[in-house]
């Protein structure tokens, strides 16, 4: 089987290891078959049994709490590429599946089910009930996950359920990179073309981690984006999303806070969130270039920095 291209797709696997765990081992075989990481479980043998908890290698000194406290961790470890897929034969998740994916769906993680869950009165959109085979399938050939779709007749439901479990808030860093070779030489900004943004050109950036402090959440997307060392300099704007930007969803409030962000280097290494990337005077790039809502703004205020000075 062809194997996922470009970007780097995580999963957690959730089920009953009681009753479906020959089940939950065939899923993670085909996940990993075709490049799909999957982050937990982390063993596909049972080792132990405590009460009514069954324990995976190197577990069995541990305490059950401890054990599923470290398995729900694991969900932050997802990125935006990430998600959880739960097998439900026959509808049934268990307690413990079912509170997985509580704290699943409100950290925001995507949750795919091999059935239709029919032993709690959870919201689950069409396009999530996918067999393996057929999730590979769809991220294999489309490079992304399955998007929610809703019968007409869910509308309000499926509204709700986002309102319900969706973040109040998101805090995105992001820098205008520059880099100037000489004095005398206006500096050049670095764009990048995604297919998050429609394959317009962006500014490097993304979301504050929790417990993470502004400038050290910049730093690192920098570093992680392009492979460039950052030194953050002036403050540009803080702004709530453009309307209309065509990415971020209506119900989140996302607020930007970007910076101006110098490097001593045009060697950029892109990871998979990108696919191109380059290198222009301000102006000149919001002359010619196809600029996402956000990013314009965030360059327009830079260049009206710098003819200020």
């Amino acid at each position: 089987m062809t194997k996922v291209d470009q970007k780097k797709f995580k999963t957690v696997v959730h089920g009953s290891f009681g009753q479906h765990f020959e089940k939950i081992k065939k899923t993670m075989a085909l996940f990993i078959s075709v490049g799909i990481e999957v982050i937990a479980p982390q063993s596909n043998e049972i080792t132990a049994i405590k009460g009514s908890f069954l324990l995976l290698e190197n577990e069995e000194a541990l305490d059950p709490r401890y054990v599923e406290l470290r398995y729900l961790h694991k969900l932050h470890q997802l990125g935006d590429n990430g998600f959880s897929y739960f097998i439900n034969p026959g509808g049934y998740l268990g307690r413990s599946a079912a509170y997985e994916l509580g704290i699943a769906q409100a950290s925001g993680v995507p949750c795919y089910f091999s059935h239709k869950p029919k032993d709690l009165p959870v919201y689950v959109p069409s396009s999530h009930i996918v067999s393996p085979e057929n999730l590979i399938e769809y991220i294999v050939t489309n490079n992304s996950l399955p998007s929610a779709t809703q019968r007409q007749s869910s509308t309000n439901i499926h509204k709700l359920f986002q309102r319900l479990i969706s973040p109040g808030s998101i805090v995105t860093t992001g820098g205008i990179i520059t880099y100037q070779s000489k004095p005398s030489i206006l500096p050049e900004i670095l764009l990048v073309k995604t297919h998050k943004w429609g394959n317009r050109y962006s500014i490097v950036g993304g979301k504050v981690q929790r417990n993470e402090r502004l400038l050290e959440a910049l730093k690192r997307e920098v570093r992680e984006e392009t492979s460039l060392r950052a030194d953050v300099e002036d403050h540009i704007a803080t702004f709530d999303q453009i309307k209309n930007s065509g990415y971020y969803k209506d119900y989140v409030h996302h607020m930007f806070v970007d910076f101006v962000v110098s490097v001593g280097s045009k060697r950029v290494q892109l990871n998979e969130e990108a696919q191109s990337h380059v290198w222009a005077p301000a102006e000149q790039a919001l002359a010619e270039l196809n600029i996402e809502p956000n990013a314009k703004h965030t360059i327009e205020k830079y260049v009206a920095m710098q003819i200020a000075h």
